[in-house]
């Protein structure tokens, strides 16, 4: 707690994000707002009163790496190896919830079924980039988070497509929902994408990832590093400090690994 009372100055970027669609239906009428308010007077609302860690990152679509957005993440710290949050495509009032997350510690990653284990992204590549960042929090406070956060692992499921290749998604809901990625190398998020969030949230990606270099000796290997690796029709480059678990091995048993420019 003492972290979060620093002079605000140190704070990190943060701003307005709108919703990135409008949905489908009409405006609401006095009744239902009525009814909302006279709801929010008397109900209880503390499942989501905890919501109370604001994150902001980029998800790739697992079966398509090319269908990638940025997501707003609003978590609850259940403990010290799980957080719950719910997914936005804004921060505003009118965000669209778009989907879930579940974070855990690399030691629950490392008590689940081998089968399990393919739903879950790495988080290193996120964190030493820069590109995961806690908007509105002082810089040392961020700073801890993204260290308590390496070596973690994501469960994310997007129940809404709000973006296509940066063109304006669907206006509800549709079709199944999707297992999203983490980005494990420079080069992987498209060209653009971090550039016009940070521009509108007031955050410098790359001043966050020469902050996080002292993070590095905490990187350790981690699975699914190398799921997208040449599926993003671009050159890449290491991240220095992540690394695929399964590199080791590839390495000892005289396996080629994949190459990419």
């Amino acid at each position: 707690m003492a972290l979060l009372l620093l002079p605000l100055a140190a704070c990190t970027g943060s701003g307005a994000v709108g919703p990135t669609v409008q949905p489908a239906g009409g405006p609401e009428s006095a009744r239902t707002s009525a009814l909302a308010t006279a709801a929010s007077a008397v109900q209880r609302d503390a499942p989501t009163a905890n919501l109370d860690v604001y994150l902001v990152g980029f998800h790739p679509m697992k079966d398509d790496p090319s269908h990638q957005f940025e997501a707003h993440h609003f978590c609850h710290v259940a403990n010290e190896d799980l957080m719950q949050c719910a997914l936005f495509d804004g921060n505003t009032r009118s965000a669209n919830l778009t989907g879930i997350e579940y974070i855990i510690s690399e030691r629950l990653f490392g008590q689940l079924p081998r089968q399990e284990r393919q739903y879950w992204h790495p988080h290193n590549g996120e964190i030493l980039s820069g590109q995961l960042v806690a908007p509105g929090i002082p810089a040392a406070a961020e700073h801890a988070l993204m260290a308590s956060k390496m070596n973690s692992y994501g469960k994310t499921w997007h129940t809404w497509d709000v973006s296509a290749g940066g063109v304006q998604g669907g206006s509800l809901p549709l079709g199944p929902p999707r297992l999203a990625w983490s980005f494990s190398r420079e080069g992987e998020a498209r060209p653009g994408l971090v550039a016009a969030r940070d521009r509108r949230m007031g955050i410098d990606t790359v001043e966050r990832r020469r902050a996080r270099q002292d993070l590095v000796p905490l990187a350790h290997p981690q699975a699914g590093v190398d799921a997208l690796r040449g599926r993003f029709g671009r050159p890449t480059l290491p991240i220095p400090g992540v690394v695929d678990a399964g590199a080791g091995s590839l390495a000892r048993s005289g396996s080629p690994a994949s190459s990419e420019r």
